[in-house]
């Protein structure tokens, strides 16, 4: 008998909905990617500390490294400390660099595990930043902790520098002094406003062509300083026509979770192997491992029809999970890692588990049950119910 439960609806009534039973995708041990691929990992809160949650963060460090230790497992990298761990929206600085110390020594027992960190300035007080010069200290102060860690850095967007720069050139000058002085080529990041309102205008304008020439110069200054840059912009004409323009060598890492599978094939255009497709630096690879693990796999083989097979039932989920406001994706990233198994609670850094309605996480149960996410389906189910009894819906 399949197993079912009675869910709520977008109108708020109540519908029984039975799971379909289907075996979810697991990678093969060992296998291998042709694209680079990390997963921007959430942070395990820890429930059962005396701390006022909506002002101080206390993290689970063990089922913290723990889940990093599981993607690695599946061939995924850590994109350490960025949003999608709440970098900026309940997770500070100290403890920022207190993950990235302990995920780069865990790293250090798995044979190829890739960690990038985030690299920003969310340790300043913003009213207090006057200048561009204030950015850049901000800037190289984190610079200089990772860095003396062995760590690779992501330069992330500056709400700071967002809100004090009067134009592109004081991007140019902030940027071109942090990779004039990296110790390797970098991950830059472009964050849209859908993901953090304060990061608006970014590059010194609002006009997304302008910025993204300003961002171009400054990659072509220092063309052997960047990896490569994530932009999550959810436009994927935008990202594929930046892509088309990188100097040869720098990588797109696609941040789009709405068009990712498509974005990753490429469109093999350009004669640079880099201007035809995009490596990956996603959120929703934290929700969904397993299956872009096994995806990646069937590409690099080669089985392009496999890889979208694969990969194409996660994005209406990947979609569901991003919808506006975008920025409370994380509760649906941690929802996921909550039903399958890979921690105890539903219980995020700063309460952001009551960001998302009831509906909306029935939803996101349904949606993970068509992608033959559901790794345990019976536990899924448990905490389901579970969740709904605490809404007071039975049965």
């Amino acid at each position: 008998m399949a197993l079912s439960l009675i869910l709520p609806t977008a109108d708020g009534a109540l519908a029984p909905y039975a799971l379909k039973g289907s075996t979810p995708v697991k990678p093969p041990a060992g296998v291998k990617f042709n694209r680079i691929a990390y997963s921007a990992a959430h942070v395990v809160a820890d429930p059962k500390a005396a701390i006022d949650p909506w002002l101080q963060c206390a993290v689970d460090w063990d089922a913290t490294i723990g889940y990093r230790r599981r993607l690695w497992s599946l061939g995924l990298g850590v994109a350490e400390a960025m949003d999608t761990a709440q970098r900026g929206m309940g997770l500070d600085w100290p403890t920022s660099l207190e993950l990235i110390r302990r995920s780069l020594e865990a790293a250090k027992d798995v044979p190829g595990a890739l960690v990038a960190s985030g690299c920003g300035t969310d340790h300043l007080d913003i009213d207090k930043v006057k200048s561009v010069d204030d950015v850049i200290r901000g800037y190289e102060e984190q610079m200089a902790a990772i860095e003396a860690l062995g760590g690779k850095l992501i330069v992330m967007a500056s709400r700071a520098l967002a809100r004090v720069a009067k134009s592109p050139a004081d991007y140019e000058r902030v940027y071109d002094r942090i990779l004039s002085q990296a110790k390797q080529p970098v991950i830059l990041h472009w964050l849209g406003d859908m993901f953090d309102p304060a990061l608006a205008g970014y590059w010194g304008t609002s006009d997304i062509d302008s910025a993204m020439n300003t961002a171009l110069g400054i990659i072509a200054a220092h063309p052997h300083k960047v990896d490569g840059i994530k932009i999550s912009l959810l436009d994927k004409d935008k990202e594929i026509a930046m892509r088309r323009r990188l100097p040869a060598g720098v990588r797109m890492y696609t941040g789009d979770d709405f068009n990712y599978a498509e974005l990753i094939a490429g469109d093999g255009h350009g004669s640079e192997p880099t201007h035809g497709k995009s490596d990956a630096l996603l959120g929703i690879f934290d929700a969904i491992a397993p299956a872009a693990s096994a995806a990646l796999g069937e590409l690099a083989a080669g089985n392009l029809d496999k890889f979208h097979a694969i990969l194409g039932p996660t994005v209406p989920l990947s979609r569901h999970i991003f919808a506006a406001p975008t920025r409370f994706y994380k509760t649906g990233v941690v929802f996921m890692a909550w039903l399958n198994g890979h921690q105890s609670h539903f219980t995020m850094v700063g309460g952001q588990q009551s960001t998302r309605s009831l509906p909306h996480l029935a939803e996101l149960f349904r949606l993970a049950d068509a992608a033959n996410l559901l790794e345990q389906p019976e536990l899924a189910v448990q905490r389901m119910k579970t969740l709904l009894a605490l809404h007071g819906i039975e049965g």
